[in-house]
């Protein structure tokens, strides 16, 4: 009974959530393209590039350097400005992650991207403790890494996702109840 009406709520959350409509485009967001405060700080980041670039003879490094960095910023803003991204009235780009999908790729794979990476350390770091736990001293390798032992954890873990489904599906995933300790108070 209990799953159910935690379930049926959490259905009703996401539909009123979804019914609502998001108004970020009127709340003071324009596409990047469109605002002149973004052109003007490209303006202004190139102009700074460009008297730094005066004081150097042409072929020399720090001038093709400069010439580099000041390609590299008028790319940057290109990108924000062919891309869609929303500016505000700073002129800065704004993500938006309201669950429009014409914003999807703002959010969604630095999300899967983190929740991945997180994931690989959490395991890799699982199984670490798992392993120097057979040991005489665990303690002390939880305080000086073994690094041979480390690594080869660390290299492991990059199929993280696949040990730990067939983990939960053998049962090695989960402790029972009774092997969790449990305060005294």
């Amino acid at each position: 009974m209990k799953k159910l009406l935690t379930i049926t709520c959490i259905f009703c959350l996401c539909i009123s959530i979804n019914s609502f409509p998001s108004y970020a485009n009127v709340a003071g967001l324009v596409p990047c393209k469109e605002s002149p405060v973004f052109t003007k700080r490209l303006q202004n980041s190139v102009k700074k590039l460009e008297s730094r670039l005066t004081k150097y003879d042409p072929s020399t490094p720090p001038a093709l350097a400069l010439q580099q960095q000041i390609d590299r910023t008028e790319a940057r803003f290109s990108k924000y400005s062919k891309s869609g991204i929303l500016c505000g009235t700073d002129g800065l780009p704004h993500l938006i992650t309201d669950g429009r999908w014409n914003h999807a790729g703002e959010f969604i794979f630095p999300g899967i991207l983190f929740i991945y990476i997180t994931g690989w350390i959490g395991w890799v770091g699982r199984g670490y403790l798992q392993e120097i736990s057979k040991t005489k001293k665990p303690t002390e390798k939880e305080i000086i890494i073994d690094v041979p032992l480390a690594v080869k954890f660390s290299v492991s873990g990059f199929i993280w996702p696949l040990a730990a489904i067939q983990e939960f599906t053998s049962g090695k995933l989960l402790a029972n109840d009774d092997e969790i300790t449990v305060s005294p108070r």
